[in-house]
């Protein structure tokens, strides 16, 4: 029983679709219900699946029973564990938060979000390259549904770029595994590691090819440098829970370049080995770089959270170019980059409601007067999002940095300065948004007076859903949990780390192991 764990998060999230897309004509309430239970079921599963390989079993499930590597394989690790429990721990508050109104925009929204999940799951779990290919095309139609969902223009033009570009990298990926089956005879990762050790000297070009263009094609799911110029345009002008939903999405790219580093090209896959090392840290610094500046520069708090998403890429590929140890660090960074940058949309949604003139560009409107509770939810997210003390971001940060001490130098250069520009990139957002006013001029005579703190063609405050501040309240939860839980989840991260050093147990469990 204990193997069929493998593959209950990829049925769950499809079942759920199917169902949802079969009842589409119950009323949105009951809709809502349904598509909540779900994910509440994922976060179940995802749980006993950490359970389940926690003490270092690889569960491998073969579908139909045929022996590796002919079959399609689901195989789940620590890694595979922690990030389905990272996706779903997100899902939850941004269904949650979808049903204050957003799910109502358009058509089948529950049913896309499902299949977005269902899409994250394979990626995560598949065994096989030409199956994380599918994943891949399955993200890519369910999250344009997604991203075009309300319509607008803005969404349109930004929607459009996006499917480009990732369909061009879809041609690449096909393209690579091409090149990989052509020299090595295989799609299975697990055999691709170890006949990687003994390709032939003529085959040795096509497979370095292969596995630069895959560096391309997770580079550009990752937003790496320089292919991230889909990203800000995308998540900045999309429905708050889509972007929370999305903060996930680069981690996929950031899973796959991390699964193929350590399993496909890792230190035993001979004139292979190491075949990222010369392009990852440097590209990794120049996105943690590109990524603040752009923080910098960006003129609302929607676009200030998706240049800060680019950046915690940089940050997380800085991190799993290190050892061991830079690995652990990046890994226990991943889900607290991911739980700040989805806070950071929805607190944009809040503030844009509460902003009538000027939603979430830092353009002086109101000082936000009665409004202790919003400006107490930003300074926390913007505490965890620059990564300062005493939350998560910070000892992860640190982690970082004394798993970097051994390395270059402009590492350390690159990491503190982007952690400065963040917080003032913050600072000057939480400033504009709740401390700039506009002059008002005095009312003439005989004009009717104002009641206090409210301007002319002011509306009063739309009043805070239950689920808006549940969604919020939860993340900051999760933020909380995983800063208080810091010990629990540092050792379990230093476990993933060590169980991605040593690829041959993966192999062996997936090529030799015994069958569910």
């Amino acid at each position: 029983m204990k193997a069929h764990l493998a593959i209950l998060p990829i049925l769950a999230p499809f079942v759920a679709a199917v169902l949802l897309l079969a009842l589409r004509d119950l009323p949105m309430a009951t809709r809502r219900w349904i598509a909540t239970l779900s994910v509440l079921a994922q976060i179940a599963i995802a749980i006993a699946l950490l359970q389940a390989v926690a003490g270092g079993e690889i569960l491998v499930y073969r579908l139909g029973d045929w022996p590796a590597p002919w079959s399609i394989v689901l195989v789940a690790d620590r890694l595979a564990a922690w990030l389905m429990l990272a996706t779903t721990l997100l899902a939850l508050f941004a269904v949650i938060h979808a049903g204050a109104g957003a799910d109502r925009q358009g058509r089948h929204f529950h049913v896309l979000f499902q299949m977005q999940l269902f899409g994250i799951a394979i990626a995560f779990l598949t065994g096989d390259l030409f199956n994380l290919f599918v994943a891949f095309e399955i993200l890519l139609i369910a999250s344009y549904g997604l991203l075009l969902h309300g319509g607008g223009a803005a969404r349109v033009r930004s929607g459009l770029h996006y499917v480009v570009l990732n369909l061009v990298g879809s041609t690449l990926f096909l393209f690579a595994a091409g090149l990989i089956y052509a020299s090595l005879g295989t799609l299975n990762m697990a055999d691709i590691a170890r006949q990687a050790a003994t390709v032939a000297p003529e085959n040795l070009g096509l497979a370095r090819a292969g596995g630069l263009l895959l560096f391309a094609v997770f580079g550009l799911k990752a937003a790496l440098l320089p292919l991230f110029f889909w990203l800000p345009g995308a998540y900045a002008n999309t429905a708050a829970p889509v972007a929370a939903l999305f903060a996930i999405m680069t981690k996929v790219g950031a899973y796959a370049l991390l699964r193929s580093d350590t399993l496909l090209f890792g230190p035993e896959s001979g004139a292979l080995a190491g075949l990222y090392e010369a392009w990852r840290l440097p590209l990794a610094l120049a996105t943690l770089a590109v990524g603040m500046v752009g923080a910098l520069a960006a003129p609302s708090l929607r676009q200030l959270a998706a240049w800060l998403v680019i950046a915690s890429v940089g940050l997380l590929l800085t991190a799993f170019s290190a050892d061991t140890a830079g690995i652990a660090a990046g890994l226990y960074y991943l889900p607290h980059g991911t739980f700040a940058a989805a806070l950071l949309f929805l607190m944009a949604e809040a503030l844009k409601r509460r902003r009538p003139a000027s939603a979430d560009f830092f353009t002086p409107e109101r000082d936000m007067p009665r409004h202790a509770l919003w400006g107490g939810l930003f300074f926390f997210a913007a505490v965890a999002a620059a990564g300062l003390p005493p939350l998560s971001g910070f000892l992860a940060k640190f982690m970082i940095l004394r798993a970097s001490a051994g390395g270059p130098g402009i590492v350390w250069v690159a990491i503190l300065l982007a952690a400065l520009f963040g917080t003032i990139a913050l600072a000057r957002a939480g400033s504009a948004l709740f401390f700039s006013t506009r002059t008002v001029e005095p009312p003439p005579p005989g004009a009717p007076v104002l009641l206090v703190d409210q301007h002319p063609g002011e509306a009063a405050d739309p009043p805070s859903g239950p689920r808006e501040l549940a969604a919020i309240f939860g993340l900051v939860g999760l933020i909380l949990t995983l800063t208080v839980a810091a010990g629990p989840a540092v050792e379990f991260a230093e476990a993933i780390s060590r169980q991605l050093a040593a690829p041959e147990l993966y192999i062996h469990a997936v090529l030799e192991g015994s069958r569910p």
